[in-house]
């Protein structure tokens, strides 16, 4: 047994914990849970605790449903709003298939296997994200005639206002105050440009430790929206005349302790290395799209202004890009970073992550050349002044997206066959089901003129 088992043994001993929560994801990103009292937890440190991996979204087929739960100690934690009377830990799961190997359709081993393949160039991948969400009044739409209704924001607050006394801030504080205590760090959090929208940024860790951090940042927004009697959304796209909440996130690469993007006297302090990697991000973007802005709420996103990027591009300050240098900062290298615009908060951080990494990693081994910065506003050339400037959109619908993912022999290699052809089929009955519906907007616009 490995010193992290035998501190989680000696915690939930001497804590009197109740239960333990194993947690794992399924292809989507959706959390999953099952709960063990505490004399079954050194039988999952050994053997695992088995389940039927079919009835989990693209885990397994049917004929090879045998899966197993084997908890990561090292990401054991006390989940604050059990509260004392019953205390209750949580600890995220890989998945093996039985035998012992990994199962190639969890998306944790996905960014595992993806973290492996840097590791051995020399490098670790860190990641530090933008989380943006919204506070609304209540979580039901429902009119009770049928219809729904529009979600109603707990503010009409705007960025970085204060509100004496508002929800938000509250809020906030509750949420910041509980992610510290299961060992999440916070740098920032502040009202976003919405209505009732809200953005806490976690401090940068390595991209798995970063991936569990937000699933664990989306239950416990969700568990202090229901305590203050609020709604929270992750919805990409909830407000049609209000910004949507993205996932904007920094990443960089190490060699050891130094940053592998830092070069001074470079442009803008971005090594070689750095370019290469701004490079293949921006050459398979278009094919990451899909997974990294995986439903059809996320083109409403996208393509609707608000400082959410459209157009494949790089920049320093500018916020219309998809890919932005930020301000580096003065004697401290490991600040030197590189920002994605493109993740909305719904996204399965561990195949977004993976496939980031895996898109950067390729413009290092190919050396890609990166383009020219834009240092306009994209949004506002025209169509002919963007193909001059050899300026691609990315894809306009989770159609398209997917259309483009299909093709891509990165995202199948990085993602391996199962997730790959999962998420191809699920998202593709996602969009059938979408592009049948009549929408409110439709019957608006036709139906007394026709």
């Amino acid at each position: 047994m490995s010193k992290q088992e035998e501190f989680v043994l000696r915690t939930v001993e001497d804590r009197d914990v109740r239960f333990i929560r194993l947690w794992f994801t399924d292809v989507l990103g959706g959390l999953k849970s099952v709960a063990v009292v505490p004399a079954e937890l050194e039988g999952a440190f050994s053997e695992g605790i088995g389940f039927d991996g079919s009835a989990v979204e693209g885990l397994s087929r049917v004929y090879e449903a045998d899966m197993v739960l084997k908890p990561d100690p090292s990401t054991f934690s006390l989940l604050p709003w059990r509260g004392e009377t019953e205390p209750t830990g949580r600890m995220f799961c890989d998945i093996h298939v039985p035998g012992g190997e990994p199962a190639k359709a969890d998306p944790r081993n996905v960014l595992k296997r993806t973290l492996e393949s840097a590791a051995k160039k020399g490098f670790t991948f860190y990641v530090h994200p933008e989380m943006e969400f919204y506070l609304f009044r209540s979580g039901n739409l429902d009119l009770g005639n049928g219809t729904l209704g529009a979600p109603v924001p707990v503010d009409t607050a705007g960025y970085f206002d204060h509100v004496n006394g508002g929800t938000a801030n509250d809020f906030r504080r509750s949420a910041v105050t509980m992610l510290e205590a299961m060992g999440l760090s916070v740098e920032f959090s502040h009202h976003e440009a919405g209505p009732g929208q809200n953005e806490i940024d976690l401090r940068y860790a390595d991209a798995l430790t970063m991936a569990d951090n937000i699933m664990t940042f989306r239950s416990v927004i969700k568990e202090v929206a229901i305590a203050q009697g609020v709604y929270a959304s992750f919805m990409p796209k909830p407000l049609a005349d209000h910004p949507g909440n993205g996932m904007h996130t920094h990443v960089s690469l190490f060699e050891g302790e130094n940053n592998a993007f830092f070069e001074p006297g470079a442009t803008y302090q971005l090594s070689k290395i750095g370019r290469q990697f701004i490079a293949g991000l921006l050459h398979h973007a278009a094919e990451i799209t899909a997974v990294t802005n995986q439903f059809v709420n996320s083109y409403k996103r996208l393509w609707t202004g608000h400082e959410a990027p459209s157009y494949i591009c790089w920049g320093h300050r500018n916020r219309s890009a998809l890919v932005r240098v930020p301000q580096y900062n003065s004697g401290k290298s490991s600040s030197a970073r590189v920002e994605y615009r493109g993740l909305d908060s719904s996204a399965n951080p561990y195949l977004s992550y993976a496939l980031l990494l895996a898109a950067g990693l390729k413009g290092i081994e190919e050396d890609y050349e990166l383009p020219e910065e834009a240092e306009d506003n994209v949004w506002l050339l025209s169509d002919t002044e963007r193909r001059a400037m050899g300026i691609r959109a990315l894809p306009a619908s989770l159609a398209e997206a997917l259309e483009i993912m299909e093709g891509s022999d990165l995202v199948a290699e990085t993602l391996g066959e199962e997730v790959f052809d999962f998420f191809l089929r699920n998202k593709r009955q996602e969009w059938d089901g979408y592009r049948a519906q009549v929408t409110p907007y439709e019957l608006s616009k036709h139906f007394s003129s026709m």
